[in-house]
């Protein structure tokens, strides 16, 4: 018995870390909390690679329909972040003209593969970028499915 519950703690690590993986970094400066969440999640930078997250600092003044511009060290400062803690995988690869959505990324599809268009479009979603209408502790960097709480109050089943 003693081995099975080893055995199981053991299988379950390697979730529980990926989990861990989008936790912001402790070395965020303080203007990525200020700046970017004051508007939407401070994003993980890993969801993103370098490459894009350079395209969406370089076009602050056209942010997703909104001018988010910021004065140089500010921009600086948060590129240099995102930038030191981007992804390896998750390139979209839309066009370089077109800003890069976290929601069009392989990995954001196959994680919320089984969402509906109908969970999408509630009125506490409005958009699959909105991740803390569901992730409840998105803001603190948790993603588990454990702590996924779907609108109107329902439970994710797993």
């Amino acid at each position: 018995m003693k081995n099975l519950r080893i055995l199981s703690v053991l299988l379950f690590l390697p979730i529980a870390a990926h989990a861990d993986k989008l936790r912001l970094p402790a070395d965020a400066p303080p203007a990525f909390q200020a700046e970017c969440a004051s508007c939407h999640l401070a994003f993980p930078p890993q969801l993103l690679v370098a490459d894009d997250w350079k395209r969406v600092m370089a076009t602050l003044d056209k942010h997703y329909g909104d001018n988010a511009s910021l004065d140089e060290m500010t921009r600086r400062a948060i590129e240099g972040f995102l930038v030191k803690h981007a992804g390896r995988t998750a390139k979209v690869g839309a066009g370089e003209t077109a800003p890069p959505r976290l929601t069009q990324t392989a990995w954001f599809a196959r994680k919320h593969r089984e969402v509906s268009r109908t969970d999408w479009t509630h009125v506490q979603v409005k958009s699959p970028a909105n991740c803390a209408a569901c992730h409840a502790r998105a803001a603190a960097g948790s993603y588990r499915e454990r702590e996924i709480v779907m609108p109107a109050g329902r439970r994710w089943e797993e």
